[in-house]
């Protein structure tokens, strides 16, 4: 939700707080290298607002960034990771809207993808939402990436009633949503996790069938039950895995996306190849990553859906910014259901 310009006033920090706690990762490398440090905290500038945060949502690419991803990326170190956060607006920059002072905020920090982790973050005023009433911080931090990223694939592979739908990794963040408005729209829906503790978790929001990759049956199991394939197929998986969906679970003229790459590699190199070998239509990640021109309105509707009760994120993981390295451990783990997110 973007706010109106040209009635903001610059309000500095409370001296009292010259300084704040953040994660941060001086060097890359494995969870250990997550410390938490006394930083100056910092001050916004034109069109930013200041967040007193009380929820970041934490992601695999965090993971990837503090593990040597980041130095291919150009990152500077010393960084503070994480790009969602949820709060409390406690300053604003020239030129924002001072209305959104004491306002409890959504959305993506000044430097995503870091910037998070910290007990005060900065935002561009026009990339922060308002949180409704009934959804706390920590559910509406879940939504800064996961709520934009599920809405923007249904919106690019609508699904209904008709529709027989699979969803690889259905236990993480934006897959777990993807799951419940399946459902909820009427499809067939189809979930596959690792571990008897996701497949709980991916039944009880809708799933009519729920398989483990760790049964070396689980395309079969799929297969009897979709004999006529899949309609829908969301990898958010890739790998060995989403190409075993792709080529022995996806319906003729079905629509396959294969946005994610958690164990990898994504599941398809070659989609000409694809829709011309198997009749089936092929999206990438470039659904998600479009998804960012329409991230306020996405936001939006995602944080509307949660307080209806539409849509309820799965928070499998909470903790304090100290245990950060644990977070990360458990992520890497594949051991969080749903979100993790960590609460300053």
């Amino acid at each position: 939700m973007g706010f109106p310009r040209g009635y903001g006033r610059r309000i500095d920090c409370d001296p009292r707080r010259a300084k704040m706690r953040a994660v941060t990762v001086s060097e890359f490398g494995g969870p250990e290298v997550l410390q938490v440090r006394e930083v100056e905290t910092p001050k916004p500038g034109p069109g930013h607002v200041l967040v007193d945060v009380d929820g970041i949502d934490v992601l695999d690419l965090d993971v990837k960034l503090r593990s040597g991803w980041g130095a291919q990326w150009g990152l500077q170190l010393p960084f503070t990771p994480g790009g969602g956060v949820a709060g409390t607006v406690s300053a604003v920059g020239d030129d924002v809207d001072g209305a959104l002072l004491g306002r409890r905020v959504v959305g993506r920090t000044a430097a995503a993808p870091t910037g998070g982790y910290a007990e005060q973050a900065l935002a561009p005023a026009d990339r922060v939402a308002v949180v409704p009433d009934g959804v706390d911080s920590a559910t509406a931090a879940a939504l800064a990436h996961d709520g934009v990223t599920a809405l923007a694939l249904l919106d690019r592979h609508p699904v209904g009633p008709d529709d027989r739908v699979l969803i690889l990794g259905a236990a993480g963040g934006a897959a777990s949503l993807i799951v419940q408005a399946a459902a909820a729209a009427g499809a067939t829906v189809v979930g596959a996790v690792r571990g008897e503790r996701k497949r709980e978790a991916v039944r009880r929001l809708g799933a009519s069938l729920v398989v483990d990759y760790a049964d070396e049956t689980w395309v079969d199991a799929v297969r009897a039950y979709l004999p006529d394939g899949a309609t829908v197929v969301f990898d958010g998986v890739g790998g060995v895995l989403g190409r075993a969906a792709l080529e022995r679970l996806t319906a003729l003229r079905g629509r396959f996306s294969a946005h994610g790459a958690a164990s990898g590699g994504f599941s398809v190199d070659d989609r000409a190849d694809v829709e011309q070998r198997l009749g089936v239509t092929v999206t990438g990640i470039e659904v998600p990553q479009a998804a960012d021109a329409h991230f306020s309105t996405l936001l939006d509707r995602a944080l509307a859906a949660t307080a209806s009760g539409q849509l309820q994120p799965q928070i499998g993981l909470r903790a304090p910014l100290d245990d950060a390295a644990e977070v990360h451990r458990a992520l890497e783990a594949r051991a969080v259901v749903g979100t993790a997110v960590l609460i300053p």
